[in-house]
Order: C-alpha cells, then sequence, then structure tokens
C-alpha cells in the first residue's frame, strides 16, 4: 500500500467524482433534505440515486428539479441485497459522463432508513473501478428531534448511522414545543455528542442544513489538496470526558460503541503504517465502524498522507501536497464497537516502538500477530 505519487498519472485519470450519502431511519426527512439540497446551484449538476425497500417505489417522484439524473434501487436494502445494483447503477452513470450522454460533477444517493450505511461505502471504497472515479465526499445523517432518542432506543441501525456521520442533522425541532420536549431535545443532543463527538451537528428547522455546510465534508479534495481536520480530528471533542458512564439500559444501543483519538508527534515508517492497519483490520475488523486520520510519513514528514477507513476495508492512501493546518502531528479518529480504547492505544504503541513489559513489540506482533490486543489465534 503506498501513496499516489507523481502528476502524470493524475493528469491521464479522471478527477473523483465527490460521493455523498444522506441516511437517517425511517421518517426522519431525507427526501425532504434532499429537494432542498437540489435547489442549490452547488449541486446544480447532481445525479441523484434513491433506494427504497418495498415493491413499488416512490420517494424519487418526490424529489424535483433532478430529471434523467435520478436512478431508482427498489426492492430491496443497499446494505445487503442491492450493493450490485448500486455498483451497477454507478458504473451505468459513469458511462453515460463519460460518453456525453450524461453531465453531472456529483452523486448524491439516498439510502432506505432501515439501511446500515457501511456496505454502501465499502461498494464505493473497495470496487476496483469505482474507486478510480469516486471519492467519499462525507456521510449525512438526519435525526429526527421528535422521536430520535426512542429511535435509538430501539433500533441500532439508527446508532450505527448516527456512529458513522460526517453531519448530523436534526430535524422537526419546529414541531418542540413543551418544556418536556425541549428538555427531550437536549438529551437526544447530549447523545448524539457523545456518540458521534467531532460530527458537526446542524439544525435543519433553523436553516443550518445548507449546501455549504453539508458538502465538501470528506477527508481528501484532489483539486484542494486539503481535508476537514478541524472537523473529524479534533482530537479534544475524544478526550474531555467522553468515557463518562451511564445507567445501564438494555435498549442503549450507543453504550457498545466508543469515539476516541490517538496523536502523536512520531513519523511513521509507511511500512510500518500498513503492518498496522493490516493487524487493525484482522483482528479488529468488523468492529471498527470508522477510521479517519491523517498521517506524519517518516519518509516524506511534509507531506502526510490521509486514511480512511470502514470495517475490513480502507479507502486508497492520499497524500497531500503539504499539510492542511499547523498541527502537524499524526491524528487518528476512532469509532468503534465492543472495543476498549485501551486496546487500539497499546497496539499503535507497540507500532510506534513503544515498549511495554507485559505487551508485544513490533517484531512479536509481525511474526504472531492474532493473540495479542483483543485477537483470537484463529
Amino acid at each position: 500500500m503506498t501513496p499516489r505519487r507523481g502528476q502524470s498519472d493524475a493528469a491521464r485519470a479522471p478527477v473523483p467524482l465527490p460521493f455523498t450519502v444522506i441516511t437517517g431511519f425511517l421518517g426522519a426527512g431525507k427526501t425532504t433534505l434532499l429537494n432542498r439540497l437540489l435547489m442549490d446551484p452547488a449541486l446544480a449538476e447532481t445525479a441523484v440515486i434513491i433506494n427504497e425497500f418495498g415493491e413499488i417505489g416512490l420517494d424519487h417522484l418526490l424529489v424535483e428539479h433532478v430529471d434523467d439524473g435520478v436512478v431508482l434501487l427498489s426492492s430491496g436494502c443497499l446494505c445487503c441485497t442491492m450493493r450490485g445494483d448500486l455498483v451497477t447503477a454507478l458504473e451505468r452513470l459513469t458511462r453515460d459522463l463519460d460518453n456525453g450522454r450524461a453531465r453531472f460533477r456529483r452523486v448524491v444517493i439516498e439510502t432506505t432508513g432501515l439501511a446500515d450505511p457501511a456496505p454502501v461505502l465499502h461498494t464505493v471504497m473497495v470496487h476496483p473501478y469505482l474507486v478510480l472515479r469516486y471519492r467519499l465526499d462525507g456521510v449525512i445523517t438526519l435525526v429526527d428531534a421528535v422521536n430520535g432518542i426512542a429511535t435509538l432506543d430501539a433500533h441500532k441501525e439508527a446508532v450505527k448511522q448516527a456512529a458513522v456521520a460526517d453531519r448530523i442533522v436534526l430535524t422537526k425541532t419546529d414541531l418542540l414545543a413543551t418544556p418536556e420536549q425541549l428538555a427531550g431535545k437536549e438529551r437526544l443532543v447530549e447523545r448524539l455528542r457523545h456518540l458521534n463527538p467531532s460530527a458537526a451537528l446542524l439544525d435543519a428547522a433553523a436553516g443550518e442544513a445548507t449546501a455549504e455546510r453539508l458538502l465538501d465534508c470528506g477527508l481528501y479534495d484532489p483539486e484542494r489538496k486539503t481535508n476537514d481536520v478541524r472537523r473529524w480530528l479534533a482530537e479534544e471533542a475524544y478526550t474531555q470526558d467522553h468515557d463518562h458512564h451511564h445507567a445501564h439500559d438494555a435498549n442503549r444501543h450507543d453504550d457498545h460503541i466508543r469515539a476516541f483519538a490517538i496523536a502523536t508527534e512520531r513519523a511513521l515508517p509507511m511500512a510500518v503504517l500498513d503492518l498496522f492497519l493490516e493487524l487493525l483490520r484482522s483482528v479488529h475488523g468488523p468492529n471498527l465502524l470508522r477510521l479517519k486520520g491523517v498521517v506524519k510519513i517518516a519518509e516524506a514528514p511534509d507531506t502526510p498522507v490521509v486514511i480512511h477507513g470502514i470495517q475490513h476495508l480502507l479507502h486508497p492512501i492520499a497524500q497531500l501536497d503539504h499539510w492542511p493546518d499547523d498541527d502537524h502531528r499524526t491524528r487518528l479518529v476512532f469509532i468503534m464497537r465492543d472495543t476498549d480504547p485501551d486496546v487500539i492505544r497499546q497496539l499503535f504503541d507497540a507500532f510506534l516502538g513503544n515498549a511495554a513489559a507485559d505487551r508485544p513489540d513490533r517484531s512479536a506482533l509481525v511474526d504472531n500477530p492474532l493473540v495479542p490486543f483483543g485477537g483470537l489465534d484463529r
């Protein structure tokens, strides 16, 4: 795994198009938000993919101003049976773009409310052709302020949708009128900030969910050569009492999800980064809901690399031309399920060469990586 280098290959290859995922549980207002966004000039040339669960699809009839740019995937959920259809739809859109039959600069997909968003992201991140033509711009998750707490309690899909988001949009806040309802909103906001500390939280009814604030939030923009480090690498968001305890509730799915950050001044050799990521994927992949970060590489400390992963899959490493801010440390953000953050920190320390009396060093991990740090001897 090596960063992309040189300008000649980049000049020949098409610039990857931004790919935005809009998700949120049933009734959260995804189509309403999509309609609002599509009226913004920033989305004037946008292809829209709508996924519905059921025999008859209706949502695409409610989406305005997109006409032939709408692709409907019906009778299945993108997180299970429909991933092949998603690949086909994206390939068809790309062919139409290349042949001049379509014109668009961005793709937006609206998932069904029952969808686990991770497999949708997998599709774009791992397909050998799509990964060259599309880049993940971000995940926008809508949460209904009226029913949000009950939905998070009852449906683990809703928890995962919020946990992997780059932007969380609160909807229906204008329907809250009583003191009890307003207090419930504050509890919901606190819970969402605990679940996903670095996601920007926007109020749709207050006019905050604009295209300017929702788009271009992804890890890597080839044209700007920058990334949103102030948003999703805000280390302080993960260190301010994120591990405070809640009373046990069997319905609190998000008690199983932990968000934390690792930062270091040390530079990592590219081979060491490859080994760490490979071990992280093989041992903890099923519980790795989201990984984002910028890494100082020993071979080129002035041009960091950006990494982004979902479970077992990693987006191709991208090398920046320069540091995107004044903080030149390696910063990694993890959102994990049923995993002690200290296990990941100790694993990373071992690859940094920080010796610990009761833990294997880097050489031992390379020789026998399966058992330590929560792994299984398979």
